[in-house]
């Protein structure tokens, strides 16, 4: 073995190593990185030729994370690593788009990379150092690649930034972003914020552009110790000069002149799908087929630069807007009268519906990560059905960027959206986006922001998202920052940024840059110009609801929530969950019981007051301890010889003995009460040992004027008159199931 390492040594003295030549040697690249006792492999493997008809880049990025790399079993039946969750299908994402921008144009061989976490300590977060493991197989590998690369994650804690904080540090950040770079630029940026400035972004992405590039600088090294330097030679395109010279002079003004005339997205593609049609005609009928593949190419590059061209020299945009300047909007809540919250948002060619759902805590979303266990009280999904783009094919599910936009719409939202005691509700927003001309994740945000007020849900503040494009001409040359971009301006952009936020501040971005040499100037006054749209759009949205409605809709279900004794959670629950499950049966409700801090939150989840009312009472009376002195109205459950019981609170019966039924003498109980009857008693005494309850009826009628207290034979030593005191001598036992509940402790449910 040829085993080379390089060591990697952060700002607060901890260590990151890369090791290659160990482990998977017959990949084309791999290395392990670690840091403390996490360790990541990471494989690169490329075909040796790109599949013929290939005119893009096929990369595809999975990480996985084992279960055995933190001592842990999978769940499932199967006790396998299954299908990627979606925590898995976000990292890979993180690392496919630091990597895809930075493979020549004109490499079209499939290259897999493949990255496992295959040692977890549990404080630390591994997502952080994907990217780095990944770039630096490339590294070790003959894979043309125009890196290295690196991703880092910076929080900042009491006003403090931090490279690569733990999950304990992490709680305590108003930042939390992950960027990737290379030695000289920033690839990509994705993260949430507490309403934090621009200008405090802005300073995370330098501090974290200062540490990728000494994890850059390492890969260099690795590179050049392990011969890597020079990479494979490819040829993966057939080229002619002359025909991409007759594409150029038949096809750019008549584009130019599509792209100047403001249109809708059909027409427009329609328009320049005729024009590559019309020159494809000109050629010589033998020489179509042979030439269409170059010919697709070569007109995409003249539509592309002819678009960005009148971007740049008239300030035209393809709709006719300026640059800075939104899509018309219009906003539309409770228009799905049966959902508990919903909003129709439309900006120009793109339109959101948007649901908001409210369950109990067993509605929450459970999460069963390697390093993650829980459960998540608020959750986003985001569809994208073919229809929304006019494309006739069928909807096959949830895919890899509906989990992405999906995730960064949720990370817009979460902030502002209450949890925990101010909300004891589940909420889940569903997206279903009906059309689609670019920045579909942002008009999420919006139709979430109004969904939820629309439900009656108190955030703290409505939040807004934009979408913003650069098209420029290097570091030194032209550049216009587009606001509210399309889908076209979107694909022939260099710059894809996303940032959503308050009227007091960001709370989420994504951003992703394909060209070199991006200045923090132009990055600076993109996003204050994506500060003016987004309070733009906030705006139009405030003409339609501008808070959240002070109650919920009237076929929301309610919750009604108590704090009980951690001693009655047993009795709340029953044997084998027994009472809970009746309560719910008899009187049509939800409920869960959560332990905290010594004491038990029961939720009640109903859509019935009464029955909701009747649960309530029914938990009160488990949980409510007797008092001698009181007075309550119970009802007959049962008739012995010597008396009756009566249950006074639900599973809690005491002994109303014969001689308290009435001042006058009883021959027999039936003679006054029979089982159901309801009957005020007094509870006179609890059995400090046995807790044993007895009752007088008598207590509550008035004596008898003259009445005379007959006397009473002295009871036997451990005589059966103890019936008498309210003990209750039957195989059952007293207070039938409340001492055998609370025998059992705490069951959570």
């Amino acid at each position: 073995m040829n085993v080379i390492t390089k060591t990697i040594h952060l700002r607060d003295g901890r260590t990151i190593e890369i090791e290659t030549g160990k482990l998977a040697k017959q990949a084309d690249g791999s290395v392990v990185v670690k840091m403390g006792k996490t360790m990541l492999l990471a494989t690169v493997v490329a075909a040796k030729e790109a599949k013929e008809g290939v005119d893009f880049m096929p990369l595809s990025v999975e990480y996985k994370e084992k279960y055995a790399s933190a001592g842990r079993y999978p769940g499932g039946f199967l006790k396998r690593e299954g299908r990627p969750n979606d925590s898995e299908i976000l990292v890979s994402r993180l690392i496919d788009r630091a990597l895809r921008p930075l493979f020549p144009d004109d490499f079209h061989a499939e290259v897999f990379v493949t990255v496992n976490l295959i040692s977890a300590e549990k404080d630390i977060m591994p997502d952080a150092l994907a990217g780095l493991a990944a770039s630096a197989a490339l590294a070790v590998s003959d894979i043309p690649f125009n890196g290295p690369i690196s991703e880092v994650r910076v929080a900042r804690i009491d006003g403090k930034l931090v490279v690569n904080p733990s999950f304990d540090e992490l709680k305590l950040s108003d930042i939390d972003i992950m960027v990737a770079g290379t030695l000289d630029n920033i690839m990509m940026v994705e993260g949430e914020f507490k309403e934090v400035s621009e200008a405090a972004m802005l300073e995370a992405i330098k501090y974290a552009h200062e540490e990728i590039i000494i994890q850059c600088q390492a890969q260099v090294e690795l590179m050049e110790e392990t011969g890597k330097t020079v990479k494979a030679e490819y040829c993966h395109e057939v080229n002619d000069a002359d025909l991409k010279a007759a594409v150029h002079n038949f096809c750019y003004d008549k584009c130019y002149a599509i792209a100047k005339e403001p249109s809708a997205k059909h027409d427009r593609t329609n328009a320049f799908k005729a024009l590559k049609e019309e020159f494809i005609a000109t050629l010589p009928e033998e020489e179509r087929d042979e030439k269409k593949e170059m010919v697709e190419r070569y007109y995409h590059s003249v539509e592309k630069e002819a678009m960005r061209n009148l971007i740049l020299n008239e300030a035209v945009r393809l709709d006719g807007r300026k640059t800075n300047q939104i899509r018309p909007i219009w906003c539309e809540v409770d228009y799905l009268p049966a959902t508990h919250g919903s909003a129709v948002f439309t900006r120009g060619e793109t339109q959101s519906l948007t649901t908001v759902t409210l369950g109990t805590r067993l509605d929450m979303k459970s999460v069963d990560e390697v390093l993650v266990e829980g459960s998540e009280q608020f959750v986003l999904h985001y569809n994208f059905p073919p229809f929304s783009t006019g494309d006739a094919k069928p909807y096959r599910g949830t895919g890899r960027r509906e989990i992405g936009h999906g995730n960064l719409a949720m990370r817009a939202l979460k902030y502002v959206v209450p949890v925990g005691e101010d909300n004891p509700y589940a909420v889940r927003i569903v997206s279903d986006i009906l059309e689609s001309n670019g920045s579909s994740s942002m008009a999420t945000v919006c139709a979430g922001t109004l969904a939820l007020m629309d439900a009656g849900i108190q955030i703290k503040k409505p939040v807004s998202g934009i979408a913003m494009g650069l098209i420029s001409e290097g570091k030194d040359g032209r550049y216009a920052i587009l606001s509210d971009i399309l889908g076209d301006e979107d694909h022939l952009g260099d710059m894809d940024f996303k940032v959503t936020g308050t009227k007091d501040g960001i709370t989420a971005t994504q951003m992703d840059i394909k060209v070199d040499g991006l200045s923090y100037e132009v990055l600076e006054k993109a996003l204050e110009q994506a500060k003016e749209g987004r309070l733009h759009i906030l705006g139009e949205m405030n003409k339609t609801l501008d808070a959240p409605r002070a109650e919920l809709k009237p076929h929301t279900p309610r919750i009604v929530s108590l704090i009980i004794p951690q001693e009655f959670i047993g009795a709340v629950i029953g044997t084998g969950g027994k009472v809970i499950q009746e309560i719910q049966k008899t009187t049509d409700t939800t409920i869960t019981i959560t332990e905290k801090d010594s004491s038990g939150i029961v939720e009640i989840f109903g859509e019935n007051k009464d029955n909701m009312d009747a649960a309530l009472a029914w938990i009160k009376g488990i949980t409510t301890v007797p008092e001698e002195g009181t007075i309550y109205h119970g009802k007959v459950v049962s008739i012995l010889e010597f008396g009756a019981f009566v249950q006074i609170l639900p599973g809690k019966e005491g002994l109303l003995h014969i001689s308290e039924l009435d001042w006058r003498k009883v021959d027999q109980v039936e003679d006054v009460l029979k089982v159901g009857d309801e009957v005020d008693v007094k509870l006179l005494e609890v059995d400090a040992k046995s807790g044993k309850m007895r009752l007088s009826r008598r207590a509550l009628i008035e004596k008898p004027e003259g009445y005379v207290e007959p006397v009473r034979r002295p009871r036997p030593e451990g005589g059966s008159n103890d019936r008498g005191r309210g003990g209750r001598s039957d195989s059952r036992g007293g207070d039938r199931g409340g001492d055998r509940d609370r025998d059992r402790g705490p069951r959570r449910r």
